[in-house]
This record gives C-alpha cells, sequence and structure tokens, in this order.
C-alpha cells in the first residue's frame, strides 16, 4: 500500500474553497515534489498530510503501517526559530519525542541516532554548538538531522531552500537526494525551484487551486503545465 494516500480532496476556508480535486498517492522510496505558485494550495495540502488541517471533502490517510507522528518534517524557519537558544544536539534530539511513549527519558539508541545522522549530514563537528549561532545553511542541515531523527519512512521538507545561496542550496539538494537514494526514505518536498525539483524529484505534483498535474518528473517536462511553467521561471 502507498506510504501516502489522497483520495478526492477538497480544502474550503470561511467557505471558500482553497484547494480541490486532489487525487494523488506516494509510494515508499518515491521523491515527490509539490509545486505551484504562490497561493496554489502547497501549505493546505502539507498541512492536511500531516493532520493539521483536515479536507472538507474526501480523505488523506497513510498506509503500509505508517502513523502520523512517525512523519519527519522540517517546516519553513521563521526569524524567531532561526534565534532558538539550544545547542545542535538538543535540538536533533529533539526530533525524537514523538516516539518517547510514557517514558520521558531518552533511550541510548536515541543518543546514537542522533550522532549517526549528525555524521550522515556532516555536522558531527558542530553538535556542541549553539543553534542560533550557525549560519542559514548549517541551521537547515541541523533541521533535516532533527526530521530524519523523527521518521525512518517519510519526510515532508516545506520549501527546505528558502533563503539559501546556490551553494548551499546544492549542497543541500544533494544531501535530500542521498537521503532518498541511499538512506531508502520517501520524500515530498514543497518547493519554488522547479529547476531543482525537475533535477532531483521523481514525480511532481503541481497545484494551482486544484490539481494541474501528477506523474513521473520525465511525463511532467513534456506537458504542456510543465513546460509552460519552466519556460516561465527561465525568463525570469
Amino acid at each position: 500500500m502507498s506510504l501516502i494516500n489522497c483520495e478526492n480532496v477538497t480544502f474550503t476556508y470561511e467557505g471558500s474553497i482553497v484547494l480541490a480535486d486532489l487525487n494523488f498517492c506516494v509510494e515508499r522510496g518515491e521523491y515527490l515534489c509539490i509545486v505551484g505558485e504562490n497561493g496554489a494550495g502547497k501549505s493546505t495540502l502539507i498541512k492536511g498530510i500531516l493532520r493539521l488541517k483536515n479536507p472538507s471533502k474526501g480523505s488523506i490517510f497513510t498506509g503500509d503501517g505508517l502513523k502520523t507522528k512517525q512523519i519527519g518534517y522540517l517546516p519553513q524557519q521563521t526569524i524567531a526559530q532561526r534565534d532558538f537558544p539550544a545547542s545542535v544536539y538538543e535540538v536533533v534530539l529533539s526530533g525524537k519525542l514523538n516516539s518517547l511513549g510514557i517514558l520521558p527519558f531518552y533511550k541510548r539508541t536515541d543518543k546514537e541516532d542522533v550522532i549517526r545522522q549528525l555524521k550522515l549530514l556532516g555536522i558531527e563537528d558542530l553538535k556542541s554548538r549553539s543553534y542560533r549561532e550557525l549560519s542559514g545553511g548549517q541551521q537547515q542541515r541541523v533541521l533535516l538531522a532533527r526530521a530524519l531523527c523523527a521518521s525512518k519512512e517519510l519526510l515532508v521538507l516545506d520549501e527546505p531552500v528558502t533563503g539559501l545561496d546556490p551553494i548551499m542550496t546544492g549542497e543541500l539538494y544533494d544531501l535530500i537526494k542521498k537521503i532518498n537514494k541511499e538512506e531508502k526514505r520517501t520524500i515530498v518536498m514543497v518547493s519554488h525551484d522547479i529547476k531543482g525539483a525537475v533535477m532531483y524529484a521523481s514525480h511532481i505534483l503541481h497545484l494551482g487551486k486544484t490539481q494541474l498535474f501528477f506523474g513521473k518528473k520525465e511525463d511532467y517536462v513534456q506537458s504542456e503545465i510543465g513546460m509552460r511553467f519552466i519556460g516561465v521561471e527561465e525568463d525570469d
């Protein structure tokens, strides 16, 4: 069964439709990039996947044994989050909170997993540093490590490269690809960067207050909406 199933979904806000007629699924091991212009409904869909917002019609459900609390989530950063007063190790370890159960103590395996994720992302040397003192790119790696600690199956990334320079953007994309291919994590990423999406993703979901396209990346770049959207970005 698919990790995420979205069937005949519509979201409304104060009586108005904000996103309608969604039908797609995400299979284990896929890398889905959700694209679309501002106001297209991308954030609404992410809230639906995370069970933070219920659809007014249809259903979004997880399958293959995946529970919502087992989804690793990297949200868009706010200014307040960038100034969070904790060490890198503490931030990453907090990704284990949902798995603690009734006992409020981290296990030895939790702490070992933190070190493993820090090594994977090349930031083990930063573990004792204050999170607020790091660069934007380093902070995103820390938050990505935190999301990895929260889930062994599915990562949901909301605009992970926003505000990063081109070098840091490329490095983060490479890490996400490595996580998808080598760590076998399924990726769902929201992005305005269509070029990055087409380069790395296996599947594309294009939103425009409804589902304009869903399918393989190779089919998207040949589709009318794909060629038009990529062409607009290149002109910009």
